[in-house]
C-alpha cells in the first residue's frame, strides 16, 4: 500500500503536501475551506492593524522570495522531492498574520498559474502549507524566544522550528488522508511524516541561511512581526 501511494504522487507530478484534486474527499476539502477561510479573514484583519505603507513592500518581496525559493526542489527518498515551505521564515520575519497572508498568495498562485496542487483541495493545501505551518512555527519560536539572545540562538531555534513546521503540515495532511478514505493512517503516517523528516531538514538549513542574511544586511526587517527580541534586532 505504500508503494501505491508513493506511485500516486508520482503519477501525478505533485510534490508532497501540495495535493491534487481526488486525495481527499468532498467533505474534508469543504471543511478545509472553512477553516482557512477563518484564518485569512482573521489574519487580514490583524494585518491591517499592524501594518503600515513602508511595511506592504516588504510582503510582496518575501512573497516572490518564496516563491523563487519553492521552485528549486531537492531530491529525498522513494522518488519524490521536496523544497522550502517558507512558512517559518516568514513567520519569524514578518509575524503570524503577515507570514499567513504571504503563504496563502504563495500556494494560490501556484494553484491557479502552474497546477502544483488542485483548486477544490486548496483549502487542505492552504492549511497544511500555510495556516499551520505559520502558526507552529511561530509557536515554536515564541516558545523558545527568552533564550534568543544572539545571532547563534536565533538560527538555532529557528531552524527547530522551520523542522517542526513541515512536520506539523505532514500530519495534518495525513490525517486529512485517513478522513478521506485515501490512505490509512497506519500506512499515510510513516510514509508522510518520514519524508518530511528529510524536508525538514532542508528548510531548517535554507531557513537558517536566509535569516542569517537578513541579520548581517537588513536586520531591521525583524522589527516588522517583532517577533525577535529587540536585543537580537540592535
Amino acid at each position: 500500500m505504500t508503494r501505491i501511494y508513493w506511485n500516486l504522487f508520482r503519477a501525478t507530478g505533485i510534490r508532497p503536501l501540495h495535493a491534487p484534486d481526488g486525495f481527499f474527499s468532498i467533505a474534508v476539502s469543504s471543511v478545509s475551506w472553512g477553516v482557512a477561510a477563518i484564518f485569512i479573514f482573521a489574519a487580514l484583519r490583524v494585518a491591517g492593524r499592524q501594518l503600515n505603507e513602508r511595511m506592504v513592500p516588504a510582503l510582496g518581496v518575501f512573497a516572490a522570495f518564496i516563491f523563487a525559493a519553492q521552485m528549486f526542489n531537492f531530491p529525498v527518498a522513494a522518488g519524490t522531492s521536496g523544497h522550502l515551505v517558507g512558512a517559518a521564515l516568514a513567520a519569524i520575519v514578518l509575524g503570524p498574520a503577515a507570514a499567513l497572508i504571504v503563504m496563502v498568495a504563495v500556494v494560490s498562485f501556484q494553484a491557479v498559474m502552474f497546477q502544483d496542487g488542485g483548486l477544490v483541495v486548496m483549502g487542505a493545501n492552504m492549511l497544511n502549507m500555510a495556516v499551520i505551518p505559520v502558526f507552529v512555527a511561530y509557536g515554536v519560536f515564541r516558545a523558545g524566544r527568552p533564550f534568543v539572545r544572539s545571532h547563534g540562538s536565533l538560527i538555532g531555534l529557528a531552524g527547530a522550528a522551520a523542522w517542526l513546521s513541515v512536520e506539523a503540515g505532514a500530519l495534518a495532511a495525513t490525517v486529512q488522508l485517513s478522513l478521506s478514505g485515501t490512505s490509512p493512517f497506519s500506512v499515510a503516517a510513516p510514509a508522510m511524516l518520514g519524508v518530511h523528516a528529510l524536508i525538514g531538514i532542508g528548510e531548517g538549513l535554507i531557513t537558517a541561511a536566509a535569516l542569517t542574511v537578513v541579520y548581517n544586511s537588513r536586520r531591521e526587517l525583524f522589527r516588522i512581526g517583532r517577533v525577535v527580541p529587540e536585543a537580537v534586532v540592535k
